[in-house]
Formats: C-alpha cells, sequence, structure tokens
C-alpha cells in the first residue's frame, strides 16, 4: 500500500448512505479517542456518493462520484466500502485491494457470496479485507469468533441474526398479529425494506451465517450449501401451540460440526422458553457460541442501524491503523480465522440432519384419525413425544399438534409424504425444527 507518515492515515469512503454517512459521522464525533485508540489520525480525504452531502463532507477534501477512481487513487490508505449490492461493490474492492489498499466492508452478501475470491486477492496483494460489519452490526462476533476463542474447537453456534424477522415474530407473538400485518408495520417502522425477501425468506442471516460458519469451522465460504427457509408460513396458532408446549418461535441460524459433517441452516425454530434466545426480543440479535473449552457465550445487542454497524466499521479501521502503526507488513490476523481453509467436511444437506420436530396437521374431526397418523409416524420409528388434540365443535377440519423425538429429517419427510396420502389429512402440515439444546446452551 501506499506509505504515509504514521501519525495520518488517509480513508477514501465509497458510498455515504445509511452505513457510510453513520461510519463519517463517527469518525469525527470520537475523534479524540480514535486517535488515542489506533496511535494514529485517522481521517476520511476523499468520498465517492452518487447523492452528495454536503452537510457531511465539510470536512473531506475531496467529495466526488466515481467509487472506481476513489478505489485506484494512489493517495488513499484504507478504502471503506458500503455502496452494498454486487456487482459496483465488487469492482471497487477487488480494484482497491489490487491497488494494495485494505478494505473494510459492510457487505454480507459480497463477503458470503464472493469473499472467496476476494480474501484469495487480499492475500496475494498482503493488505486486509476486514468485515466485522458484515455480521451482526455492532455485535462484535467476528472478532469473538476470529479472536477471543481462537484456543478454542467451535462445536456450534446459533443465533438471532436478522432484526427483521425476530420483531416480525415477537409482534405475533405479543399480539396476535398475522404475518402480514406485522409485516405491513416492520415496513412502516423502516425495520423492513420495501422488498422484505432477503429478510423474511432467511437469504440475509443465511450469509451472515455462511461468515461465521466460514471463521468457527475453518471452511472456505459455502453459501450455497446453507439451507434457508423464511417465517412467512409461520402463524398465531403455531406460536400459541408451541407457548402451551414451553417453547418460542424463533427465526435461528444454526451451525454444528458433527461426526458427519457440518450443519448450516436457517429456519423458524422452537426454542425452550428457558434458554437465553428465546427471550431476545424486537430487532435485536443474540449468537450464542460453544467452545470446547470455554463451554456457551452469548453476544447480544443491536444487529443493524447506523450508529451500531459504523461502530463495527470504525473499530476495523483501527485495528487497520494499528496493524500501520505497528509497521505491519503482512495481515496480523487471518481473515477467515485460520491461516488455511480446509474443503474436507462436507457440509450436510437439510435431509442428513438430525433434530426434533413441531408437526401441526390439519384433520378432518373423525375416528381412527389419530392412529393412523401414529401409525405413519412408527413406520419411520419417529416417537411422539408430546401431543396436543383439540375437539371440534363440529366436524370441521381441527389441528392435531405432535412433537416429536430425534430423527433423521429424510425420515420425518418420508412420514410426511405418507400422512399426506391420507384421505383424512385436509390442509398442509406444518413442520417447524425443534433445538432443545440439551446439555448446551442454558
Amino acid at each position: 500500500m501506499t506509505q504515509h507518515t504514521p501519525i495520518q492515515l488517509r480513508i477514501g469512503i465509497c458510498g455515504l448512505g445509511t452505513v457510510g454517512a453513520g461510519t463519517l459521522r463517527l469518525l469525527e464525533e470520537n475523534k479524540e479517542t480514535i486517535t488515542r485508540r489506533s496511535g494514529c489520525e485517522i481521517v476520511v480525504t476523499h468520498v465517492a456518493t452518487r447523492t452528495p452531502k454536503p452537510e457531511l463532507c465539510q470536512n473531506v477534501a475531496h467529495p466526488g462520484a466515481d467509487p472506481l477512481a476513489l478505489a485506484a487513487d494512489p493517495s488513499i490508505d484504507i478504502i471503506v466500502e458500503t455502496i452494498g449490492g454486487y456487482d459496483v461493490a465488487f469492482d471497487v474492492i477487488k480494484t482497491a485491494l489490487t491497488s494494495g489498499k485494505h478494505v473494510v466492508t459492510a457487505n454480507k452478501a459480497l463477503i458470503a457470496e464472493k469473499g472467496n475470491e476476494l480474501f484469495a486477492l487480499a492475500k496475494e496483494k498482503t493488505v486486509t479485507l476486514a468485515f466485522e460489519s458484515s455480521v451482526a452490526g455492532g455485535i462484535p462476533i467476528i472478532k469473538a469468533l476470529r479472536e477471543g476463542l481462537a484456543a478454542n474447537e467451535i462445536e456450534w453456534l446459533a443465533g438471532i441474526i436478522n432484526g427483521t424477522g425476530n420483531f416480525i415474530l415477537s409482534e405475533m407473538t405479543a399480539n396476535q398479529s398475522q404475518f402480514a400485518d406485522v409485516l405491513q408495520e416492520a415496513q412502516e417502522l423502516g425495520y423492513a425494506e420495501a422488498d422484505p425477501t432477503f429478510d423474511v425468506e432467511g437469504i440475509d442471516a443465511a450469509h451472515k451465517l455462511t461468515i461465521m460458519a466460514s471463521i468457527a469451522f475453518g471452511i472456505s465460504l459455502r453459501f450455497d450449501k446453507t439451507y434457508t427457509e423464511g417465517i412467512s408460513k409461520v402463524t398465531p396458532d403455531d406460536i400459541n401451540y408451541a407457548n402451551e408446549l414451553g417453547y418460542e418461535v424463533k427465526h435461528l441460524g444454526i451451525a454444528r460440526k458433527t461426526e458427519s459433517g457440518i450443519e448450516m441452516r436457517v429456519h423458524p425454530t422452537l426454542v425452550a422458553k428457558s434458554r437465553l434466545l428465546a427471550n431476545v426480543n424486537g430487532v435485536g440479535n443474540a449468537i450464542l457460541v460453544e467452545g470446547d473449552f470455554v463451554g456457551s457465550t452469548l453476544y447480544s445487542g443491536p444487529g443493524a442501524g447506523a450508529e451500531a454497524t459504523a461502530s463495527a466499521v470504525v473499530a476495523d479501521l483501527i485495528d487497520l491503523a494499528r496493524q500501520v502503526v505497528a509497521g505491519a507488513t503482512v495481515p496480523v490476523y487471518p481473515a477467515l480465522g485460520y491461516r488455511d481453509a480446509s474443503n474436507d467436511s462436507p457440509v450436510l444437506a437439510i435431509e442428513e440432519i438430525d433434530a426434533e420436530y413441531y408437526l401441526r396437521i390439519p384433520v378432518i374431526d373423525k375416528v381412527g384419525v389419530m392412529a393412523k397418523i401414529s401409525n405413519v409416524l412408527q413406520d419411520q420409528e419417529i416417537n411422539i413425544e408430546a401431543i396436543i388434540q383439540k375437539e371440534s365443535a363440529s366436524n370441521e377440519s381441527v389441528p392435531i399438534v405432535i412433537l416429536t423425538h430425534r430423527v433423521k429429517e429424510a425420515k420425518l419427510n418420508k412420514a410426511l409424504g405418507a400422512l399426506e396420502d391420507l384421505e383424512e389429512i385436509n390442509g398442509e402440515i406444518m413442520r417447524i425444527r425443534v433445538e432443545p439444546f440439551h446439555g448446551e446452551a442454558t
């Protein structure tokens, strides 16, 4: 990278939206503290944005509109990419790395899907691609996994890593509201985008889980192997039945190392009310990590927003400043926690996992239906742990709710296929996985 006096580090910010603007404000407002902690002055000298904000850029010497030109500018030491999306952001980061610049990004989608290529380039150019802000906003989960827990074999992690989804489920629980109604409320409050697909269908959480799993288990980024399921089919009835059984419904990202391979999955999940994750509500995020020596550790806080994400961006800038001041010529920390990632560990397909299950089965209320359901489950060696069977005042469809013992998902799928063929089944069967964390998180 271009060398300047260690007294000052020159920063170029690409994108001045929520995160970029928050980063600029934080660097200005906490300038003294940041300088004392980093050992040098971190100065934003360049900004590239299509929507000029002169009120924010009063102290920026070179405001502009071309992020690629900024990424290649030899006078800049570090590029902060907060554009978002794929194509332009990828070109900006690649150009900056190729030019020998460190890069800080909050772009979880790009890291999860294109990170393998970008990290290889950063390694080749002996620069750092930092991304703390890409996962869980202001929660320093990347540092925890990569640095604080570096001596541990990570056995599993599980987390609420999308604030929008958690807000929706929390409101559905508190107010007995339908999914569509709460989604509209989330959009009106600014918690959900006009197109909420990434949030409610689990894609955003899958990006974050992919990144954390790579660091936790020393594997390359494998977003394409992460099972992803959203929350749009969860109903107030499911939430009420879960409550009756002693559970809350949460949208979790779960990664676990097993003897057969690595699980990476995002889906609605029943979590016992006594568990820590069951009690995280609203837009908050929380992640549990189990290390073989340390045991369970919990990380909780704001998962999004200008201030929280900017906090993580600037933390990366301070780390890079310390590295420069110390005269380090190679990155101090491996980007994904291991010097060399292994691809030997297979990522399990969802059919290969073992889990407990919640089933809501709509049936025509007639004699013998429960016996038929039990027989189908027994044929696949699926044992019932608990059951809720409501009586109807007429011959209307009624739900039978079942909690199963642990079983391989492939067997459950066979059972569900057989159940759907029964003439007494009157609608779609709802399946939600249960994570009891037996002997794990408290």
